[in-house]
């Protein structure tokens, strides 16, 4: 199996419903985003597939979040699901997946909202 992982950050805010904690205010973060693809095949140039390809797609995914309120970004709004660090693991995961080749599947995705913290996203057990 190979494995490649491209990283990314973007600068937003946000704020918890539902939580009884300093957390619950708007607040801000540099997001740092990696995520790592897996796939057994390579193509006749030896790659699982461009790097350059998963920064672009990492980009389209990550780019309607950069100095946004996350709070107002669909997929988070008050019905949707609360902007956590574990929520955008999971949804980065769904959008990024969808767009991969057939042959690549994203292996895990990890959002750090600060340089001690991070969220881990993978649906393999």
């Amino acid at each position: 199996m190979y494995f490649l992982k491209v990283i990314s950050h973007f600068d937003s805010a946000h704020y918890l419903r539902q939580y009884s904690g300093k957390c619950s205010n708007i607040h801000g973060h540099t997001w740092k985003i990696e995520v790592t693809v897996k796939g057994s095949k390579l193509n006749h140039q030896g790659l699982l597939i461009d790097f350059g390809d998963l920064k672009t797609l990492l980009a389209k995914v990550t780019d309607q979040f950069d100095h946004k309120l996350i709070n107002n970004v669909d997929g988070f709004t008050d019905d949707e699901l609360n902007p956590t660090a574990e929520n955008l693991a999971y949804y980065i995961y769904n959008k990024f997946q969808v767009a991969l080749p057939e042959h690549v599947a994203v292996h895990q995705v990890e959002v750090w909202e600060s340089e001690k913290s991070c969220a881990i996203y993978s649906e393999e057990r």
